[in-house]
Order: structure tokens, then sequence, then C-alpha cells
């Protein structure tokens, strides 16, 4: 069965007692790892505990695709469900996951770390149609599940969030869950001992910090601008200092947004002060204001729609293909710049 992305926060807390075995895969590492571990507490609150953890490598199932089914049926030797944790994991565990859905005894619960598994993977397919089994897909957060995520941290710890931080926050924040998740105890961390219990977007700049946010801002400018020395420069400096490329993407789709709302706006005789206003969080003057101008002149409506239509397909290549984010996102930023260059010739 596959488990779709409403069922999946349920699962966790409960598995369903008729499946045998979980497959967790995804371009999401940090989200894959972090829903075993969930998964696998579930069963089992220490998973350092011997007698009810075991940790196999998809590897070694490939030279004994028998075990799987043998530890399934194992008992405990003091009491209380057992778990079986198998990663990293692949095409090699296909066999060892039939020999599990083969078993006549058993109720140890299986998780598997798959990692990012094409719709032609041989174990994501028996996962999806077995019914004893469980596929569990993990894709980059969006921006509606970053923002839920920080204020479910949040109020964990007792704290708010209030909307310009978390704005800002999500903003910065990549698609990888680990990251996400270690970015946000840093910030939480830092305001357990604070009288005031409400993260302010003060907060958010001095323990988070504002680098990375202002090397995508180069690139921006030079993506937009169509200067593609610039542009290589700036993409070097942001995957240096640990960019993550789907913010980047992100970043990129935000200020097209904000180009197409004004130009639009505009278009219909509006005017610019109104729609800036409506852009939200455009710059009332000085360089980047200038700049923006700058772009709205370069970048006709008919040219923002198809750079939407461009980046969209980029996020999506990000989650689907497996290729590499950095390279998905480099080639973006190079397309939209030299369709600026080109635009800039013509003129």
């Amino acid at each position: 069965m596959k488990i779709e992305p409403r069922q999946v926060e349920a699962f966790l807390k409960k598995p369903d007692p008729r499946i045998r075995g979980v497959v967790i895969y995804g371009n999401d590492d940090g989200l894959v790892a972090e829903r075993a571990v969930t998964l696998a507490k579930a069963v089992c609150e220490d998973l350092g505990d011997p007698f009810r953890v075991v940790d196999i490598s998809g590897d070694t199932l490939k030279n004994d695709p028998a075990r799987l089914a043998d530890e399934f049926g194992a008992l405990s030797m003091l009491g209380g469900r057992r778990v079986i944790r198998v990663r990293p994991a692949g095409e090699e565990s296909v066999a060892a996951l039939e020999n599990l859905v083969a078993a006549t005894a058993g109720d140890a619960l299986i998780v598997v770390e798959g990692g990012n598994l094409t719709p032609r993977s041989g174990l994501r397919a028996l996962a999806e149609t077995e019914a004893c089994l469980a596929a569990m897909p993990c894709y980059m957060d969006n921006e509606a599940a970053l923002e839920g995520l920080v204020e479910s941290a949040a109020r964990a710890q007792g704290l708010a969030v209030d909307a310009e931080a978390l704005s800002w926050i999500v903003e910065r924040l990549g698609g990888d869950r680990g990251q996400t998740r270690s970015e946000i105890d840093k910030l939480l961390l830092y305001k357990a001992s604070d009288a005031n219990k409400t993260v302010t977007l003060a907060d958010a700049v001095d323990i988070l910090g504002d680098t990375a946010a202002i090397g995508i801002d180069d690139v921006i400018a030079a993506t937009f601008d169509g200067e593609l020395v610039a542009l290589d420069r700036a993409l070097d400096r942001v995957f240096s200092e640990g960019g993550h490329p789907v913010q980047l993407v992100r970043s990129l789709q935000r200020h097209a947004d904000q180009l197409h709302i004004v130009s639009a706006h505009v278009g219909k005789g509006g005017n610019m002060e109104a729609a800036m206003f409506k852009a939200r969080g455009l710059p009332r003057g000085g360089p980047v204001r200038q700049r923006f101008e700058r772009h709205l002149r370069a970048w006709p409506l008919p040219r923002l729609g198809a750079s939407l239509t461009v980046i969209l397909e980029a996020e999506m290549d990000c989650k689907r293909t497996g290729l590499p984010d950095e390279a998905i996102a480099r080639r973006l930023c190079l397309r939209l710049a030299q369709a600026a260059r080109s635009a800039k010739a013509r003129r």
C-alpha cells in the first residue's frame, strides 16, 4: 500500500499492525531518516536496545535474502515487539522483502530506508502493491510545510513565532528536513532561556544569520540582469557557504512572482506604488528598489510568465529526477540569465 501525505503523521504515531514492512524513500535524505526513527520509536522507544532492535544493511540482505524473514519471525528474549532497521537499502533488498511477504509467522516491524527510489524501482513497486507492506514517500518541504514545521516545533517548546520572523525563517530554510530541523533547533535553544516567549525577526537574524540570503540576492540580481560572469561568482559563493539549491529556486520564483504582480497591475493602468505594496516585502527606495524597477523594464509579462513555468519545472526536477539539485539550480539560473542577455541584445 502507498501511504498518502495526509496519512503519514497518524501512521508514524500508530503503525498499522497488519503492516510487516515500511519502505521509506525520497529525495529528502533528512526526512527519510527522521521518519524512519519516528516509526521505529513507535514500536521501541529505545533504539539502542539490543534485544528488540536489529540493524541490517541492504548489502547483507543481498548475500542472505532469507535473513529478513528469519528476523521477522524471531521472538524477543525479554518481550515486546521488535524493530528491524534496514539501511541503506536499494534493489538488492527486493528478494529479502519478497521472502518477508511469504513468511508465515512473526510480528516485528521492518523499517527500510530506501533512498531516492524511482517509479521503476522494484523495491518501491513491491512496497506499494503488497498488502502487508507500505511505501512512504519523502520529498522536500514546500513553503506551507516549512511554516507548519517551524510553528509546531516552537509550540512544543512553549514558544510562538511572529509573522515577520516566520516569513524570514521559511524563506531561508532549505528543502532538506535534516538541515531544517538543525536550524530550527538552534533557534529554539537560543530562545529557551529568554523571558520573551515569542521568536522575533531580530532573534531569527541573530541566530540563523543572513549571509546565505545576501548571496542569493546577488544570484537573483545577476540572473535577471543577464550578467553571466557575476552569476557564476554568486552561485559559487552561495553553494560554498552551504546554500540550498531548492531555497535558491524558491527565491527566484518569489522574485519573478513579485515582478509579475507589479507588471500586471501597472499594465492595467494601476499605480506602481500600490502594486509594490501588494507584492509585499519590496523596498521603498535604494539600490534594491532600483534593481527591481530595472527588472520590470527588462522582463515584460509574457517573458515573466514563461520564466515562472521554467522555475516551477526546475523545482519539480529537484524533487523527482534524482539529478543533483545544485546542477538543476545552476542550469535554471543560466537559462534565465541567457534569456535576459538575449533580450538586452535585441533592444
